[in-house]
């Protein structure tokens, strides 16, 4: 339920602060003590797709760990990135929005600090926030610090815009001097959220304390040789979509994919240990995910960006023992980025603000609301880096249901699969006659989704302009320059 007036984040703060005050006032000895709130520990890598986990039928990664998480967890099995790239799909975690809201269609952009964030809903709440490892917001430079007043209301910070060199990788502080991480940045990232975990045993006040991986997105190659090790010289199984041409390449990627995965899954056990050891995991909600996934020569494709499963399909896991108890549990519905904010604010009590925009699913995950029909919008607002370049991406804008992918070009219909029977996408359905009404329902579905997240389906070329960005040759903002004032987001919505 939408509890609060459409603010920005500074009404926001200054609203809640107020009710907060003028409650205290009211407040009596003999007024019962309210329940605590639930924590949250938010687990998320970069570039991690459904598919290649032990508990999803992939017997050929170790990921123990998190398939025991699984196993004690409400699993979206088709949750999905429906922007499948990193700073878009980060600003709509943070802000519960639709990247032509936020204006975050491209990556290395400045996420305006006017948003009301999950970390300001949270801090209204008397919840104590925090950010480890990879940013991806600020835009102003990949290796430079992001001020306190950019850090979208996150207090406890160790964090760094974005660096993929795992082994020589720096975070800034509460000081704003640039550190270095010790070795495989994921270890000690993992070491500081236990740290941070240890000292609020006994602490009263909740967290939600957010722990961002760069791993596994490429380099593939450059895991912990204990780890590389474990699947050298092994032939891993392809996706039956990777082409002739592309396999050995996959084949090496692959190894090197896997063996950051199992360094992962070593990094969710110790941090489920610490939970345990700490007393914080019975009233600890856990998610485990990944911003969006990777195609890795699926249909001759790399990274991201793209509407095949491989790019769009993210594992969603959601585990708090005193809510939802120990059992595994599935749900078929699609859940987006969008929906994350509002779904984790209302399961801790926690206001959601009037400009979110994602659906709120936490009554889906308690039992207390019925499975309902969830669809996702896939976009590429505007294509960039790989999809660009190597094979000739467009922009589009598709829906992800549960048993269908439907998406249009620029052009017209271009993809429609059926993915119960072709989970591998293989055969495209769209000019198919006999599947002619499937279409054109799904065409309607798209439309109206369309139109309630008030999208025109403009060109690339023509939100950019009308957003006032400043891009280079392959219309993607340069993160190797000095920031463009040019660049702080704006919705081309609001134009």
């Amino acid at each position: 339920m939408n509890c609060t007036p459409s603010l920005n984040r500074r009404d926001f703060l200054a609203a809640t602060g107020t009710a907060a005050v003028a409650g205290s006032n009211l407040a009596t000895a003999a007024k019962p003590k309210p329940a605590r709130k639930p924590n949250v520990l938010y687990l998320f890598s970069d570039q991690w797709r459904a598919s290649d986990h032990g508990y999803a039928g992939n017997r050929e990664v170790r990921t123990p760990n998190i398939d025991k998480l699984a196993n004690q967890s409400v699993n979206f099995t088709h949750a999905v990135a429906g922007i499948p790239v990193c700073c878009p799909a980060r600003a709509s975690l943070i802000t519960g929005q639709y990247p032509l809201s936020h204006g975050l269609y491209l990556n290395d952009l400045s996420l305006s600090p006017d948003n009301t964030s999950i970390a300001d809903c949270f801090n209204a709440s008397g919840y104590e926030t925090g950010w480890i490892g990879k940013w991806h917001l600020d835009g102003q430079g990949r290796l430079e610090n992001t001020p306190v007043e950019r850090r979208q209301g996150f207090k406890f910070w160790r964090a760094l815009e974005c660096s993929h060199n795992y082994n020589n990788s720096f975070y800034y502080g509460d000081t704003g001097e640039r550190k270095l991480w010790p070795g495989y940045d994921a270890f000690p990232q993992t070491r500081t959220a236990q740290d941070f975990l240890k000292t609020r045993g006994q602490d009263e006040k909740p967290f939600a304390l957010f722990l961002s991986w760069g791993p596994p997105h490429a380099p593939y190659h450059t895991a912990p040789e204990k780890y590389k090790d474990m699947y050298a010289g092994k032939k891993p199984t392809l996706h039956p979509n990777v082409p002739e041409s592309h396999q050995q390449q996959a084949l090496r990627d692959y190894r090197g994919y896997y063996a950051h995965m199992t360094a992962l899954d070593d990094c969710v056990g110790d941090l489920l240990k610490t939970l345990d050891e700490t007393g914080l995991a019975e009233d600890t909600i856990v998610v485990y995910t990944s911003d969006h996934g990777d195609m890795l020569y699926s249909h001759g494709g790399v990274k991201k960006q793209q509407p095949w499963d491989e790019s769009l399909r993210v594992p969603f896991l959601m585990r708090h023992p005193r809510k939802l108890g120990k059992t595994a549990r599935k749900i078929d519905v699609p859940i987006d980025t969008p929906d994350i904010m509002p779904t984790l604010l209302s399961l801790c009590d926690v206001e959601v603000p009037e400009t979110v925009e994602g659906r709120d699913f936490s009554g889906v995950i308690t039992g207390k609301e019925k499975n309902f029909e969830n669809v996702a919008l896939i976009t590429c607002p505007s294509p960039l880096g790989q999809w660009r370049r190597a094979v000739g991406g467009e922009e589009y804008r598709g829906i992800r249901t549960t048993r269908y992918t439907y998406c249009r070009d620029l052009k017209g219909p271009w993809l429609m699969y059926d993915n119960q029977k072709d989970p591998y996408q293989q055969t495209n359905l769209v000019e198919r006659r006999e599947h002619g009404a499937l279409r054109k329902e799904l065409d309607r579905i798209l439309n109206n989704r369309l139109r309630e997240t008030r999208d025109d389906f403009l060109s690339g070329p023509e939100l950019i302009r009308r957003s006032g960005y400043v891009t280079g040759r392959n219309e993607t903002v340069d993160y190797n320059i000095p920031f463009n004032p040019k660049n702080k987001t704006k919705s081309p919505l609001k134009a």
